[in-house]
């Protein structure tokens, strides 16, 4: 009998390391895809597949460094006694990030190489648990990898983005795999998909003890999701409300229990939101700005993942109707409710009267709701008609297991490449960051030393590999060391620095430059897929705040120079600048060409 579990288990492991292994593959296909098409060797840096990676990145090299929970790696303004800080999208969504930095801390690990492994390792976890939850639920080793795969292969079609808009010729090629964005979504979402398996495992068991374990692994998991992603944690409250109303409405028979277990599992993951309940009191008001928060009860019908998820709950219901299947099944509940949940997130401003970019929804967790809806529909219907074990259905799920690896290949060629010329350019100038480090061993307090970057690209990336802040970047004001005011005026030093006249902010502006309309408008101005409220910059407001440039540029003393002081100054090797404005305030001496770009050593005058 032992031999006989342990082959069936030998069995079942094999099919998951299958699912396991090519979610692996496409995981790392970008940082595989910069080893070999670099122009020079390869420098050690991780490739990203999302422009926004820079900024977690750089929270979490702060992080392996020793520093504070409330830190602001752009600026250096980090969280002490003498100088507290509020509270940042990136503090109080702590757990993720920690999960990565302490063991990276342990063993030596650079944040470049923590942000690859990051990746890698939550595409196989989340290729495991969510064949576990299919095999328990379908009963087949077949649909279970098969299930896997469909649903982490498919997530950026079941969204309507990534490769189909190349193919069809009707859009761009992107994202890349969403859920793979490091480190959020990518650490909490196997954890979601296990908060899944988790309470079908609590409704399922029989036995007290088990249900007692089942309940505290979902509280655990809904914790860990509530200081991870706030996309995430609250589809999966939508999910955990949407199933506690499913079980109740459906299968009255046990209603006493499964009042008693819901109950419970309700309590408990009450105690993390009151936490985060407090920690969002303590918000920097810039981040209100930054997330886009609107007031709208307009419904919101228009998205793929809705549509999808409808699908699996029409075909649950029709086979209720037909009398296939009954509607106190646990799995008719289980489908039926995770395809409404699509519904539930795109509309729940209906009843909340509050839009928090729902494209967020759509792309990094919606949609892989409505795809494991889908298979789950599927899972009901080899319930219902007792084809499980049929050849026909092992046939079948090898077939979709197929062409989900093979949609894989097609959304990594695709979608990766839209981002090769920046990661091979960040790769090389990784020089520029080992030598800015060296730099800081000097310097009694490097975090506050600030680089002046020419380079948007190398900006952005620089808190990753040095210690240094710099002046200014595009993701800079996503943290809450600046308020929206200080953002904007840095960005105008930046222009300063750059010999840019308001002539030419006036010029980019009306030419929708996005670098500059993100700077001083925020994110939500330049598209409507962040906000249901985006409104097109008119001529006015273009108007006004060239003005104010203008007279930022014409009054610039002083304190404009030296608050912050800038010890650095990294230029790109391929282009000549004047410096006429930066030599007013600073002295210059060329300290290192390296990795394409030359920097420079200030001084104030």
């Amino acid at each position: 009998m032992l031999a006989e579990k342990s082959s069936i288990l030998r069995k079942c492991w094999a099919y998951a390391c299958v699912a396991g292994i090519f979610l692996a593959v496409f995981a790392a296909y970008p940082q595989l895809k910069l080893w070999t098409s670099g122009t020079s060797q390869w420098q050690g840096h991780y490739a990203y597949n999302d422009i926004d990676e820079v900024a977690y990145a750089a929270y979490l090299k702060a992080l392996i460094d020793g520093r504070p929970r409330k830190n602001d790696p752009y600026t250096g303004r980090d969280e002490s006694p003498e100088s507290p800080q509020p509270e940042s999208l990136f503090s109080i969504q702590f757990a993720s990030p920690y999960m990565v930095a302490l063991p990276a801390r342990l063993l030596g690990i650079s944040a470049p190489t923590a942000m690859t492994l990051a990746g890698v390792m939550a595409a196989i976890m989340s290729a495991f648990i969510c064949f576990l939850m299919v095999r328990e639920i379908s009963g087949s080793d077949w649909v279970g990898m098969a299930g896997a795969l469909f649903v982490l292969c498919g997530g950026a079609l079941f969204a309507g983005e990534g490769a189909i808009g190349e193919v069809l010729g009707i859009g761009f090629p992107y994202p890349y795999f969403p859920f793979l964005r490091r480190y959020i979504p990518a650490v909490p979402f196997p954890v979601f998909l296990f908060l899944i398996f988790a309470v079908w495992r609590l409704v399922n068991s029989d036995e007290r003890n088990k249900r007692i374990m089942w309940c505290a692994a979902s509280s655990l998991s809904f914790a860990f999701l509530v200081f991870s992603y706030f996309y995430i944690w609250t589809a999966a409250a939508a999910w955990l409300f949407c199933i506690g109303v499913g079980i109740l409405l459906f299968r009255p028979e046990k209603w006493k229990r499964q009042l008693a277990i819901l109950g419970v599992l309700a309590g408990t993951c009450i105690v993390p939101l009151i936490v985060y309940a407090y920690l969002l009191a303590q918000r920097s008001p810039a981040m209100d700005h930054v997330q886009l928060l609107v007031r709208s009860r307009a419904l919101d019908l228009d998205r793929v993942p809705l549509f999808l998820g409808l699908a699996a709950l029409l075909v649950a219901l029709l086979l209720a109707a037909f009398g296939k299947t009954k509607m106190n099944s646990l799995l008719f509940v289980f489908t039926a409710v995770t395809g409404a949940v699509p519904f539930v997130l795109f509309n729940q401003q209906v009843i909340t009267g509050m839009s928090l970019q729902p494209i967020h929804y759509q792309v990094f967790i919606g949609n892989y709701i409505a795809g494991l809806s889908l298979v789950f529909a599927v899972c009901l219907l080899i319930d219902c008609f007792r084809w499980t074990g049929r050849p026909a259905v092992r046939y079948a799920a090898l077939g979709i297991a197929i062409v989900s690896v093979v949609w894989g290949f097609v959304e990594c060629h695709y979608t990766v490449r839209v981002l090769d010329g920046a990661n091979i350019a960040r790769d090389q100038a990784l020089s520029v960051g080992r030598f800015l480090k060296l730099e800081a061993a000097s310097s009694p307090d490097p975090f506050r030393d600030t680089i002046l970057s020419f380079s948007n690209l190398h900006a952005d990336d620089s808190p990753t590999v040095a210690p240094q802040n710099v002046l200014w970047s595009r993701h800079q004001h996503v943290f809450a060391g600046l308020n929206w005011q200080e953002s904007k005026e840095r960005f105008y030093r930046q222009l300063y620095y750059r010999d840019l006249e308001p002539a030419w902010l006036e010029r980019q502006l009306k030419s929708r430059n996005f670098v500059a309309m993100i700077a001083l408008f925020g994110w939500g101005r330049h598209s409507g897929r962040l906000s249901s409220e985006a409104t097109p910059l008119s001529f006015a407001e273009i108007d006004a705040e060239v003005e104010r440039y203008r007279v930022f540029y014409g009054n610039f003393g002083r304190d404009e120079a030296y608050q912050p002081e800038i010890d650095f100054l990294v230029v790109p090797d391929d282009r000549e600048y004047e410096f006429e404005n930066l030599s007013i305030w600073y002295s210059m001496s060329l300290l290192e060409t390296t990795g394409g770009y030359r920097i420079y050593r200030l001084s104030p005058k």
